[in-house]
């Protein structure tokens, strides 16, 4: 008998890539695809414990999951940060912040 793929072990392994690749969008993309990822590798997971012996990508869940979490904790940092700095320095202070740094980045 030949082993099956999971159905989602492909799409858990690109969405956990791309969480990391798109943690810098204000964090808020990063998370949606992390968290996808996560529910996509649980149903998968749950699917290849109730009879293993019939797939044979599961190493893929794994690492799409791992890559979800690190995904998600640099989404959910990089978030925390945005928030922080509208909190603190406020809109204004943040445009008068890289105005500063195209004025230093133009004068080298």
């Amino acid at each position: 008998m030949e082993k099956q793929k999971l159905p989602n072990a492909q799409a858990v392994l690109i969405l956990g890539i791309l969480s990391i690749l798109t943690c810098c969008c204000y964090g808020v993309i990063g998370l949606i695809l992390g968290i996808i990822a996560i529910v996509l590798a649980k149903k998968d997971t749950k699917l290849y414990l109730e009879n293993p012996e019939l797939y044979s990508n599961y190493s893929n869940i794994n690492t799409g999951k791992i890559l979800a979490y690190i995904g998600i904790a640099l989404s959910a940092i990089y978030l925390i940060v945005n928030i922080y700095f509208y909190v603190a320095i406020g809109p204004e202070g943040i445009q008068e912040m890289q105005q500063e740094w195209i004025r230093q980045i133009q004068q080298k």
